[in-house]
Parts: structure tokens; sequence; C-alpha cells
């Protein structure tokens, strides 16, 4: 096992934090297993309790571990990574080895509201299907998700079980409509009491918000806004570097 450099550069606790992610990645400290107390990662590294519980804390703030009050401090289950593109769940968690689901939340048409027509680049007034979902992986519930696709675009909608089912396969099956492109925005939130509950999160749990307008070709064809456990996913993105004009 490696060991504390007093001579080196790198902070202690950063030092520590490293061999517990080793710990981690090498599976020596399983998904779920407690690690060593506080005071025998002391001993054994010969640091301080508040050196320590820095290394600690950095951890459970990145969700690599995870502290169960009267317990201790466990190795946390890994988070999903998602990747910012324009693709359904169902896609992105069998590309992860689990089966997706989803149960029905709400199913209705409703009248397209002066801010919603804007976002949809239909009329006020014009009919609207909002679909209310809540999605699991492996059994997991994992986000709910809320689209509203305008009803011109997809008439009988309404009539479908999405149970199980993705509903972008079902807009390009049934009605043809590929979603192309997209425009996501992302914030950081607060579960409220609905859907924490639904979520299986502590009341006050974090939670990723995700708006996004997908569209087929140049029409916007969906608005959704999915609500995400902050605890379960990480998202992920490719930087580029602009050209610069010569």
């Amino acid at each position: 096992m490696a060991q504390i450099d007093p001579d080196s550069p790198v902070p202690k606790y950063f030092q520590l934090r490293e061999i517990l992610l080793d710990l981690i990645e090498s599976n020596e400290l399983t998904i779920g297993s407690a690690i060593p107390s506080e005071r025998e990662l002391c001993q054994r590294f010969g640091l301080s309790r508040m050196t320590v519980r820095q290394a600690v804390d950095h951890l459970v703030s990145e969700g690599r571990l995870q502290r169960v009050a009267g317990k201790g401090t466990f190795v946390a289950r890994p988070k999903i990574e998602m990747a910012l593109r324009l693709t359904s769940f169902s896609d992105e968690m069998r590309a992860r080895g689990m089966e997706p689901g989803s149960r029905d939340l709400d199913r209705r048409v409703v009248r397209a509201s002066a801010h919603l027509a804007r976002e949809l680049g239909i009329r006020p007034g014009d009919e609207v299907h909002f679909i209310e979902r809540l999605r699991t992986a492996a059994g997991e519930p994992m986000c709910i998700e809320r689209a509203h696709i305008p009803v011109s675009l997809a008439p009988d909608l309404d009539t479908y079980d999405l149970t199980g089912r993705s509903l972008y396969a079902l807009l390009e099956t049934r009605y043809g409509l590929v979603l192309d492109a997209g425009e996501l925005t992302i914030d950081g939130g607060i579960a409220d009491p609905g859907d924490a509950d639904l979520l299986k999160l502590p009341r006050g749990g974090a939670v990723l918000l995700l708006q996004r307008r997908s569209f087929a070709g140049g029409v916007c064809a969906e608005l959704g806004v999915s609500t995400y456990r902050a605890d379960r996913y990480q998202l992920r993105t490719v930087l580029e570097i602009p050209t610069r004009r010569s």
C-alpha cells in the first residue's frame, strides 16, 4: 500500500485521497463496504484527524464515499456518466448495461400558454401533449421526465402506452419525427417533496434539472424538463478550443 510522503509538495490530505481512490478503483474497497475509521487512518498513515477528515470530506463531496449517520463511511455506487448529446434515456441506460423502465405519472392534452407557445414555435392555445414519467434503470428510480409535444406533430400520441418504452423511438417510428438537433440548459436544484419521494431522495436532496428543446428537421418537436438524482449522475462533455482566425 502506498504511503504518505512528508516531503512531497502535494498536500497530505490529497495524497490520502489518492490512496483511498486507488483502493476503491482496485476493488480492495468494494461498493458498499466501510472504509477504515478516522482513527485507523490516522494511525496507519501518521496523519492528524483533521487531515484525514479533509480527505474523506473531498471524496464524499465527489460522490465516491457516502456517510451513514451512526454507522460509518462507505464506498458509494459509481455515478452514471451522462454524455451531453441528444439521445433517449432508454438508449443511455442500455449502453451502460442497465435495463431502462418507466411509469406513467400523468398524461393529458393541455392548451399552450404564451411561454410554452414561444418555446415550441406554435400559437398560444394550441393543443400540446403533456407527458410525465418516472424513469428507472435496473429497477431504481433515476429521473422524472416532463415532456411537452405539439398535438399537431403527434395527433394520437396519448393513445399509446409508454410503459417501458422509448418516447423518442415512438416519435420516430409512428410519426417520422427524427430528432436531429437540440438545445440543453442545465441547472442544479433541490427536489420538491413530491419529486424527492418518487426518486427515493431525502427531503431537500440535490437534483440536476435539464431543460431541452429537441428539433426534427428544424421544427421544435419537444420541450422537456428532466429532474435527475444528483447522487447518481455526473455530466460529461468534450471541450474544444475555438479555431483562431488568421
